[in-house]
């Protein structure tokens, strides 16, 4: 790429940028034309920079001169709302033209049916959606008072690299403690592919007319977790796949979760995966999340089920993360 291009792209700042997400953005920014990213994290990986996104003074630092922000920072829930908070209060001093804030489903806790961006939340709701409604009411004050913000909701975000819906699904799958959940797993299986959310992201860096609206993100809203998880299981050559008596899985979400979160605290994350009351809840929730405001607004990509699951299978198989052998952090 010739050097006048490269001078010519505007810097855009990546918050969480050594994440799942946050790193795909930067790789998709990275070939971008029009955008140069400026990867930022706590543990900044091959050519990031340093920040701790909770000290008022390093973001002022950081977002200085920069285009626009992508807010991808996860971790623990108060570290998500002091981040959000100290990006908006250094915003003020000096704006970037927009900021990009991923926020997620989880704020609509246990809704169900057809759920659009207005769709209020109904309890109950986890202590990560407090956090991300915490989060988004932060970055809504950040737009009254003058800035401009996008947030985006995505769904489960599921792919090559993902650990909590990919690796950890593929893991119980091989381990025949998922599979055929019967009727606890006929809620709706909302995934949205990483490749779409990265578009997604992107685009609303530039799309007009979005200033101050809230989007959810999500490929397909068409399966069922059961058919996911034996479609999932059947791609990946876990076969048969296994039913699983209610019985199990209440014995695993009330016995077997809470060993393995004991565990995990002991061997610092190395325990097996269990399936946790949360998740075995959003298997049997039929909540279906509507992302064609972002279809029409920001240009949403929406992959079909089997081309995310081929892609995640391909990705598995070809050994960047060799299911029985992955730890989780």
């Amino acid at each position: 790429m010739p050097d006048s291009i490269i001078f010519s792209r505007k810097p855009v700042l990546v918050l969480g940028a050594s994440g799942f997400i946050g790193t795909r953005v930067v790789a998709a920014l990275s070939t971008h034309a029009r955008y140069q990213p400026i990867a930022a994290s706590r543990r900044p990986g091959h050519g990031g920079v340093a920040l701790d996104a909770t000290n008022f003074a390093a973001m002022r630092d950081a977002i200085r001169g920069v285009d626009c922000v992508v807010n991808c920072i996860a971790g623990n829930n108060q570290a998500m709302v002091r981040s959000t908070q100290v990006l908006c209060d250094a915003a003020r001093g000096q704006p970037p033209r927009r900021i990009v804030h991923l926020s997620s489903m989880a704020v609509y806790g246990a809704a169900a049916g057809r759920v659009p961006e207005d769709h209020a939340a109904v309890a109950p709701v986890s202590a990560y959606g407090r956090a991300k409604i915490d989060c988004e009411e932060i970055i809504r004050k950040f737009g009254r008072d003058g800035g401009d913000a996008v947030i985006l909701r995505p769904t489960c975000v599921f792919g090559p690299g993902s650990a909590q819906w990919t690796t950890r699904i593929a893991r119980l799958l091989e381990a025949r403690r998922a599979g055929d959940l019967g009727a606890a797993g006929d809620g709706c299986c909302n995934l949205a592919f990483i490749d779409d959310v990265v578009a997604g992201i992107i685009n609303a860096l530039d799309a007009p007319g979005v200033a101050g609206r809230t989007f959810n993100v999500s490929s397909s809203a068409e399966l069922t977790w059961n058919e996911f998880l034996i479609r999932f299981g059947k791609a990946f050559g876990m076969t048969p796949i296994k039913r699983i008596s209610p019985r199990v899985l209440k014995l695993e979400t009330k016995f077997l979760a809470p060993a393995s979160r004991i565990a995990g605290a002991v061997l610092r994350g190395r325990a097996p995966e269990a399936i946790t009351p949360s998740l075995a809840a959003l298997w049997g929730q039929d909540i279906r999340i509507d992302s064609s405001a972002a279809v029409a607004a920001l240009a949403l990509p929406r992959t079909a089920p089997d081309a995310m699951i081929a892609a995640a299978v391909q990705w598995l198989r070809d050994g960047s993360a060799p299911v029985s052998r992955l730890e989780f952090a």
